[in-house]
């Protein structure tokens, strides 16, 4: 039976999973990434371990395919985007470790933009904001703090990428210099409208145009893997960015669909079909996908810190074990006591955009223990779920009808329902969680010609759960008015 490899680079772990033509998980297999932080607010990685573990990965997949009898048709690959490559053209070696989307090392120059005026230019152009997040000051950093490296990108001899840029460069032994929109439409210098590289943009950043890659649809012909790399040559058939292949892998493609991810951080996305949405409460427009030259757009919100908070809880404070725990000890309590946690440890995203605010913990008493602080981090992801469910509303001028959930977190049950109780909306659980590989193995699989359209993608979506809202409205409103209060103070 033909399946797809799905390569998933995410922010914490790699992941190399195998899915039939069913839509199901065959096999997978996963390796942590270590986390580098050269200082407060920086975030880095470096490339060679990422590489190796993309290598490594991809081959144990294939031979466990092998061993089952199924054939690989093709491969697709999701990353996570805005985190920013810039290496070699002759070696393909890396000038200096992966700046994280995390990183805030560059918030000085977007606030320097901002203050400049430059934020209605790029709002519209590009639909996002000056803020450090994006890929285009990280770019901006390297060429200027790395010795060489700006008058390296004038002689053309640099190249940029986001992961899934460089993993195709790696991949196709250096044949191939390319992206997919949803990704370029993440670097502060794509116009999502005319679908080009702006150069009004590049000027502004004073990036070379040399150094951008060729950008292409999300299902196309990417590149096949070099020789001797892999067992046997494969095809590299489609690409995209986490959040965009996760709504792909959750069959969000009707306009007004909404979907949630809980991994590193947290990410919803509302399609809105081929008609941009320009938001009025500081949320992004951006790419859902492009097919045959034809884009479709979304409204998104991020929150920087979900699980990571969980992975703080469990490696940073050594409160619980494993993120498993969690679930009990949250459901062990009533309430928190009036706890708040205020995870911005990397500044505060959607819709407050407030890249110096830090993490804070609120109303702690004598009788607050590990419990309350495990809950309170896990409410504190519904309570930032909650922020931009409401400024996608008012966006649209119509309430959302349902919430889908995917990713590490929305496996736990109790979160869940937290999760509904505070939306006041039905929060929907697919059977594969794993949606974001899904999604770029459904892409992968059109291109290879298993799956002939989105609608025939979408037809395989399965629900596992559904959670319905049960929450007084007063104590709802309560819970929401104390979280407010917690935000405003820790806001710079």
């Amino acid at each position: 039976m033909d399946c797809i490899l799905a390569i998933d680079q995410g922010t914490t772990s790699t992941r190399a999973i195998l899915f039939g033509q069913d839509g199901r998980e065959l096999a997978r297999v996963q390796r942590e990434l270590r986390q580098i932080y050269p200082r407060p607010g920086w975030v880095e990685h470096d490339v060679e371990d990422i590489w190796d573990a993309v290598r490594d990965l991809c081959a144990e997949a294939m031979a466990a395919a092998a061993a089952a009898g199924h054939r690989v048709a093709g491969v697709g690959i999701t990353n996570q985007r805005e985190t920013t490559v810039v290496w070699r053209r002759s070696d393909g070696r890396a000038i200096h470790n992966a700046i994280v989307w995390q990183d805030r090392r560059t918030a000085p120059l977007c606030k320097r933009l901002a203050d400049q005026g430059c934020e209605p230019l790029l709002r519209a152009r590009t639909g996002l904001l000056p803020d450090p997040y994006f890929s285009a000051s990280k770019i901006a950093w390297l060429l200027d703090e790395v010795p060489g490296a700006r008058q390296a990108a004038l002689r053309g001899e640099l190249a940029f990428g986001t992961i899934d840029s460089f993993l195709l460069w790696r991949l196709t032994g250096g044949a191939v210099h390319a992206t997919d929109a949803t990704n370029a439409a993440r670097t502060l210098l794509w116009d999502i409208h005319a679908q080009r590289w702006d150069p009004d943009l590049t000027r502004l950043f004073d990036i070379p145009p040399g150094l951008l890659p060729e950008v292409r649809d999300n299902v196309a012909a990417f590149g096949v893997t070099a020789d001797g790399l892999f067992a046997e040559r494969l095809a590299i058939g489609g690409m995209a960015g986490d959040q965009q292949a996760a709504a792909i892998g959750q069959a969000c493609v009707t306009p007004g669909m909404v979907k949630s991810t809980y991994g590193t951080g947290c990410f919803v996305l509302l399609n809105t079909g081929a008609t941009p949405v320009a938001s009025r409460h500081r949320l992004l427009t951006t790419l859902a996908w492009r097919l045959e030259g034809r884009p479709a757009y979304a409204l998104e919100g991020g929150i920087f810190v979900a699980g990571a908070a969980v992975q703080w809880l469990r490696d940073g404070l050594g409160l619980i074990r494993s993120a498993d725990e969690s679930e009990a000890l949250a459901a062990g309590l009533a309430d928190t006591g009036g706890v708040y946690m205020v995870p911005a440890f990397t500044g505060l995203g959607a819709p407050w955009w407030d890249p110096e605010a830090r993490g804070a913990l609120f109303g702690l008493t004598r009788a607050t223990g590990k419990a309350e602080i495990v809950r309170a981090a896990l409410e504190a992801v519904c309570y930032q779920t909650a922020d931009l469910l409401d400024a996608m509303a008012a966006d649209l001028g119509a309430p959302i009808g349902t919430l889908r959930v995917d990713g590490g977190m929305a496996v736990n049950g109790w979160v869940m329902q937290f999760l509904a109780d505070v939306l006041d909306l039905p929060v929907e659980r697919p059977k594969v969680t794993e949606t974001t590989a899904l999604g770029a193995a459904l892409l992968a699989g059109m291109g290879a010609g298993l799956w002939g359209s989105l609608d025939a993608v979408a037809a395989q979506w399965l629900r596992e759960a559904r959670f319905e809202p049960a929450m007084p409205p007063e104590r709802r409103h309560a819970l929401l008015e104390g979280w407010r209060r917690a935000v405003t103070r820790v806001r710079a």
